[in-house]
């Protein structure tokens, strides 16, 4: 099937704007004739076939007509009859028609606009309340145009269907007002003003204010008096613009001249202010020279102080400027230098304190609310950080790093910890004083290295014979730990960190109730940890305290209702405090009842057994626990369980049956003690052949050990690792404060096993004697 190739015209020229717009209006149906160009077309064999009856000719629906289907589905969708499509009625209202272009005319050849195109376009501008004009409209508009122009103009000889060429401007001119007012200042001769003359009429005339612009009567050749005329014109506007120039030059030359004015004056102030400094600085200087020899130091210190304060008074924005903060410790150096040779830090806390702090501007401090150490200065505000960013210390940071910090740090190598207030009251004064690596060098170097180490040394354990001053080894730790929380940071006080002064007085205070007696009582101070600690004191007492409770209520507490002794029951009821209630009573339930209902079941199967004396004996024993314990749920069940068994034996009297015939209670849910009673008896009677089970000799022996060395002033610290071959917990004996150095042991039986020297892995016997004190201070 041949398809016809669509043909392309090139417009080379389009004469007129009309062209351009059908260009637009017919894009349209040009599109339209494209595609029906680009369509296959059919042969003309195959155009006169036709399968349809007869000849008659084939006809499009029409989609319009009343009654056909287009109408009544398009009426079923809300469309009425003469109005456009759409929601609003703003679609088109007629069927979009399709002028076709004649073969091989190009476009714009024809007008390709239809009558119901522009009837749409007529209909939109309406409603938008505009005029609609189509491009024959326009065409003709610009024809009238053009018609009005060339009649307007100088008509020619070639007749008024020929039009003009371009028209000459008219002139204009200047008169002698405008020309004074478009240079004022500008003295102009009057000889270049006459010269300036209107040579266009009859007669030749000055041109002045009254002359005004003279009407042309045609374009007459130029004389040689015009052309002077004109000249001078060109000559006067040059001189004109030169003159604006000349005044716009001396407008910046003032503006300048008054800037460098104002510099030189600010200069000049400079320079005063400057002298100023110099001379304040060369005061200082000879002050200190002048006293160098004088032992009168205070008369001294007082005067530089004064005039230093005077100097921070007169130039407080200039310190950073001439950096007066490098004088203002130069001049103090020598005098704080001796100063401090005379100091006592703990006798006297706030000295010079009052006389730092009138020049603290002048010194560089800033007013600091916080306390800052070297772990949280990224946490503190920009002041901080910066001084945590600087490359290098300044002069009063190096003042203080060098001369004041060393004699702390004597002083607190030699200062009691249990005499805190000097100390404390030197820290709250200085505190403003000194820069934040300074303080975290006092706090974290000093100050809590000593704490530590007196925790170390603390041993409430009661003492063989009684001292009248009370030392750091039975003091309570938190008559001289408390007073100092407030001055440290803050990662010290979480006892849940990894490091810290908290997580050592927990590592502490655990070792100290792993060896406490618990028949010395509650342990003295205890209390006074809970809100310190929180729930780690709770945690801390439930795994090292309490197994040691039940250890011994288990050994020391017997049930005898012949002579009851209750002395460890109470040494275990004066911890209830220290626990909450159900971990109490899971202690009374797995220790205590055990017993107590062993001993009912042997006097209930005794012979002859007093029912009076045992119900008596049942509601002493209700008397003598607690009521908030004999109240909880697991402690009236254990009651009960006593009566049933009570009852029981009560009714196998009544029926004449045997004793025997008495269950044995359990023993908890920890350890079942049902034994028959013949074996029972038989444990009794040969409980004082019974051996001691290894794990309790093992750590009564630890006990003994850790009396030992208190007494010989050593340290027993758990290494928190086993022996490879035995699986014993080794201990590090040591005379050392820090914990380090000494001998590593662990305890079998009641033997003491030491490391060797030379071979590690060995270890030996040794006796709690003088060779294992030479061990321990590594000699």
């Amino acid at each position: 099937m041949k398809t016809p190739v669509m043909r392309t015209i090139v417009v080379m020229m389009i004469p007129t704007r009309a062209v351009f717009y059908r260009l637009s209006e017919h894009l349209l149906a040009t599109l339209v004739i494209a595609d029906y160009h680009l369509r296959p077309q059919r042969t003309m064999a195959e155009k006169r076939k036709f399968t349809g009856a007869g000849n008659a000719p084939h006809k499009a629906p029409k989609l319009g007509a009343k009654g056909s289907f287009a109408a009544k589905m398009m009426a079923k969708m809300g469309w009425k009859e003469g109005q456009g499509l759409g929601m609003e009625g703003e679609g088109v209202v007629n069927p979009i028609e399709v002028k076709l272009r004649p073969q091989g005319a190009g476009v714009g050849a024809v007008k390709e606009l239809t009558e119901q195109y522009k009837e749409e376009k007529r209909r939109a501008a309406e409603r938008r309340g505009e005029q609609y004009e189509d491009s024959s409209e326009e065409e003709r508009r610009a024809r009238r145009e053009r018609k009005k122009k060339s009649a307007g103009g100088i008509s020619g000889d070639s007749g008024a269907s020929t039009p003009n060429g371009p028209r000459k401007p008219k002139t204009k001119y200047k008169t002698v007002a405008d020309v004074r007012a478009a240079a004022p200042g500008l003295d102009l001769p009057p000889q270049m003003l006459s010269s300036i003359v209107d040579a266009t009429g009859a007669q030749t005339k000055l041109l002045t204010s009254a002359a005004g612009l003279m009407t042309p009567t045609g374009i007459p050749a130029d004389s040689e008096a015009e052309k002077i005329a004109k000249r001078e014109r060109l000559e006067l506007e040059a001189f004109i613009e030169a003159w604006h120039g000349v005044q716009e030059q001396k407008v910046y030359i003032e503006e300048h001249a008054g800037q460098q004015q104002l510099e030189a004056d600010s200069q000049k102030e400079d320079l005063e202010r400057l002298q100023g400094v110099v001379e304040a600085i060369e005061g200082l200087r000879l002050t200190t020279a002048a006293g160098s020899g004088s032992d009168d130091i205070e008369a001294e210190w007082t005067a530089l102080i004064a005039k230093l304060e005077d100097l921070q008074k007169e130039h407080k924005h200039d310190i950073e400027k001439y950096e007066l903060q490098e004088a203002a410790v130069g001049a103090l150096f020598p005098l704080f230098k001796k100063q401090m040779a005379s100091w006592s830090p703990l006798e006297d806390p706030r000295f010079l304190v009052s006389d730092l702090a009138r020049i603290k501007a002048l010194l560089g401090l800033q007013a600091r609310e916080e306390i800052v150490t070297a772990r949280n200065l990224g946490d503190l505000d920009e002041s901080y950080g910066r001084s945590k960013r600087q490359k290098a210390t300044t002069a009063y940071e190096t003042l203080i790093y060098t001369i004041w910090l060393p004699k702390l740090r004597t002083t607190i190598t030699n200062w009691d910890v249990l005499h805190h207030t000097p100390l404390t009251s030197l820290v709250q004064a200085w505190r403003s004083l000194l820069p934040p690596f300074i303080y975290s060098n006092l706090v974290d170097g000093l100050i809590v290295p000593k704490l530590t180490t007196a925790l170390t040394m603390w041993d409430p354990r009661k003492r063989n014979h009684h001292h009248k001053t009370v030392t750091i080894k039975h003091a309570q730790p938190h008559t001289w730990v408390f007073p100092w929380l407030p001055y440290l940071p803050q990662y010290h006080l979480d006892p849940k960190a990894s490091s810290g002064f908290l997580v050592e007085l927990k590592r502490r205070l655990r070792q100290v109730l792993d060896g406490w007696d618990v028949a010395s009582g509650v342990l003295p101070g205890l209390l006074e940890w809970r809100e310190l600690l929180r729930s780690e004191l709770d945690h801390v007492l439930v795994r090292h305290l309490l197994p040691k409770l039940a250890r011994y209520l288990s050994m020391e507490f017997e049930v005898d209702p012949a002579d009851q002794d209750l002395t460890a029951l109470e040494n275990i009821f004066k911890w209830d405090d220290y626990f909450k209630t159900d971990v109490f009573v899971r202690l009374l339930v797995a220790e205590f009842f055990p017993k107590w209902h062993s001993i009912l079941h042997l006097w209930l199967t005794s012979d002859d057994p007093n029912f009076d004396e045992i119900l008596q004996w049942l509601t002493w024993w209700q008397q003598q626990i607690p009521e908030k314990y004999s109240a909880h749920p697991d402690i009236h069940k254990e009651w009960d369980r006593g009566k049933e068994m009570a009852i029981k034996a009560t009714e196998l009297q009544d029926e004449g049956r045997s004793m025997a015939e008495l269950a044995a209670p359990a023993a908890g849910p920890s350890r079942p003690i049902a034994k028959e009673v013949g074996k029972k008896l038989a444990a009794q009677g040969n409980a004082a052949n019974r051996p001691i089970a290894a794990q309790d000799l093992t750590q009564d022996f630890r006990d003994v050990v850790e009396a030992w060395c208190a007494e010989e002033d050593l340290t027993m610290l758990p290494l928190r690792e086993a022996h490879p071959q035995s699986g014993a917990p080794l201990f590090r004996i040591t005379a050392s404060a820090t914990g380090k150095g000494g001998v590593i042991v662990y305890l079998k039986g009641d033997i003491v096993w030491a490391q060797k020297k030379v071979d590690r892995s060995v270890y030996e016997p040794i006796g709690l004697d003088e060779k294992l004190v030479d061990r321990a201070e590594g000699k």
